[in-house]
């Protein structure tokens, strides 16, 4: 791959994880404080991306991966994105910030699988060249997250506003990027978008175990991105957004640290390893206070361990149970039941459980951190009594 494609595709991820990072963690903080929302209107706010979510592989396997070149579906859906936010740093009220933003979500939900589909086409070895250029995305997100902790942004529109500029750089450059086109060739039926091809998978206990367990611990992983920005920040903790960039820092040091726990552990153990630091992570959000500040940068940082050791591992384990036969379809299963299902019905819990422990507009914490933490458990022990297949290891 030639250099100058290399770093356009850095810049690319780089563009589209700096527009992410700029308003997900800190929307619930914004819309708590200006808009002076509820927590099931905070709630269906994340659950918006969900919905986007389950909706963005039919529109990239029916439309975008048959008629159009990726890189400007991508420009197109980056620039109407952009129209999308300026609308929304002009809302003032929290039923109808949702419906923009769930339209804001369906223009930026298909952009993540494009510059996933336009960087594999382009790199001539996936293993060795794909994740130098993914990682800009995480680098991405620590820096824009910097920068609006720094400035103390986390409430205010502009982390929609830096989105919304952003978005239209990334819809321009888009058209200058390495020419993507469509594949005709493609299946794009309705069953292989929904992975229904990999039901099959199901006949095996421990990956049907594992499949009902990532869908179950996106319950969890709802409360984190929903509720950790305002809960740190009624912690009494200052610069929540930079403090918060530790744990892509950490996601990025385990990432590297998972061929080496595949050797020593195997895939049952690492699931495990990362189903108790979530456990441990809700218990240090739930605990953790000004006096004993350290409980809630070991939650952050624990961030590293519970998504690359559960989420990663996870699409290694289903990559290797699903073989190159239903190995997409088994891809966009995990998909649509992770970050579209699990996530969405997390988002609506946790907007409910932040209502149930409020009082006169004071929320209590700990008790709505002991619920994911409760969740987490239950998933852990289902997976512990169940889960059986331990064989996948890393090479030597």
């Amino acid at each position: 791959m030639k250099n100058l494609t290399r770093y356009q595709l850095m810049a690319m991820m780089f563009l589209l994880y700096f527009i992410w990072g700029s308003w997900y963690g800190q929307m619930s903080k914004y819309m708590f404080s200006e808009l002076h929302a509820t927590g099931v209107q905070v709630g269906s706010a994340y659950a918006a991306f969900s919905i986007a979510m389950i909706i963005a592989p039919f529109f990239v396997g029916l439309i975008a991966d048959r008629y159009f070149a990726a890189q400007k579906v991508l420009g197109i859906l980056s620039l109407a994105g952009a129209v999308l936010l300026y609308v929304l740093t002009g809302v003032k009220d929290a039923d109808t910030f949702f419906w923009v933003i769930l339209a804001y979500c369906i223009t930026f939900a298909p952009t993540m699988a494009l510059t996933t589909s336009i960087a594999m086409s382009h790199v001539k070895d996936s293993e060795k060249d794909f994740p130098t250029i993914r990682v800009m995305g995480t680098v991405a997100w620590i820096v824009v997250s910097n920068i609006i902790g720094y400035y103390g942004l986390g409430n205010s529109v502009r982390i929609f506003e830096i989105s919304m500029i952003t978005a239209a750089i990334l819809g321009v450059y888009s058209f200058f990027l390495p020419n993507t086109p469509p594949k005709p060739s493609t299946n794009t039926s309705f069953s292989a978008i929904l992975g229904l091809d990999a039901f099959k998978l199901f006949k095996d206990r421990s990956f049907a175990i594992f499949f009902i367990s990532s869908l179950l611990i996106c319950i969890p992983l709802s409360f984190y991105y929903a509720m950790a920005n305002p809960s740190l920040t009624d912690s009494g903790m200052t610069n929540v957004e930079n403090k918060m960039s530790l744990g892509q820092a950490s996601e990025v040091v385990f990432m590297l640290l998972i061929p080496l726990a595949f050797s020593r552990l195997g895939v049952k153990w690492m699931l495990i390893v990362g189903l108790i630091a979530w456990i441990v992570r809700f218990v240090g959000f739930g605990y953790g206070d000004a006096s004993s500040e350290w409980l809630l940068y070991m939650a952050i940082v624990l961030h590293g361990v519970c998504y690359d050791f559960f989420f990663v591992t996870g699409q290694i384990y289903t990559d290797s149970k699903a073989g190159d036969k239903y190995r997409s379809s088994a891809q966009g299963l995990i998909a649509i039941a992770t970050y579209g299902i699990g996530m969405g019905i997390g988002s609506w819990i946790a907007g409910i459980v932040a209502d149930m422990y409020t009082v006169e507009g004071i929320k209590n914490w700990t008790s709505i951190w002991m619920v994911p933490a409760g969740i987490a458990g239950v998933v852990l022990v289902l997976f512990i009594l169940f889960f059986q297949d331990n064989k996948v290891k890393a090479e030597a």
